[in-house]
């Protein structure tokens, strides 16, 4: 039995590094016969969260934006991917915004990622996650699903200076590939 994998993408680079790797993910959960689903966040109009919490009352959001049309998204897939570069020390402020209004989904569906598996996908312009801030990224997201109750499935990053890098390191595409089959599987 396959799953239905949503694939999110928070490069602003359609042939970024991170999205590159992104789709190598989906390859991989294509192979087990999955269905995939991409996203990329750099083409919706997603607003901050406004903190009102009236989310919590209503059991919708108000803002009126595109991220009212992955809420179902969302909550209709049986495996997430998220995929970021890292800028200034963490994922992107487009996957911060995104992520942010997780809230009102919080809200909206009794625990709308319990069990559901999580793969995460960065890529970095260093040669440490360390010293490239991946690590922040890394105990964020780590904190992030372990406040929602979602297993961290796996995790592909690597460093790549300049658009393209990526291309350059079999082992990590392979890895992006493996990731994909692993959550693309029931």
């Amino acid at each position: 039995m396959s799953r239905r994998v949503l694939v999110i993408k928070a490069s602003p680079r359609e042939k970024g590094n991170s999205s590159v790797l992104a789709n190598r993910v989906m390859d991989g959960a294509g192979e087990v016969g999955a269905t995939t689903e991409s996203v990329s966040l750099h083409r919706l109009d997603i607003r901050p969260c406004r903190g009102c919490d009236t989310c919590r009352a209503t059991h919708a959001c108000v803002i009126k934006d595109d991220m009212q049309g992955l809420y179902p998204k969302l909550l209709a897939a049986e495996a997430i991917v998220l995929a970021s570069p890292i800028y200034w020390f963490t994922f992107s402020g487009g996957m911060k915004t995104f992520i942010d209004r997780w809230y009102a989904l919080w809200n909206i569906a009794k625990e709308p990622f319990k069990d559901k598996p999580v793969g995460i996908v960065l890529s970095y312009g260093d040669t440490d996650p360390y010293t490239s801030g991946c690590i922040n990224a890394i105990h964020t997201f780590e904190s992030i699903f372990r406040f929602l109750e979602a297993p961290i499935a796996g995790w592909v990053y690597g460093s790549a200076m300049e658009i393209g890098d990526v291309q350059k390191n079999p082992a990590l595409l392979d890895s992006a590939r493996s990731l994909g089959r692993q959550l693309g599987t029931a």
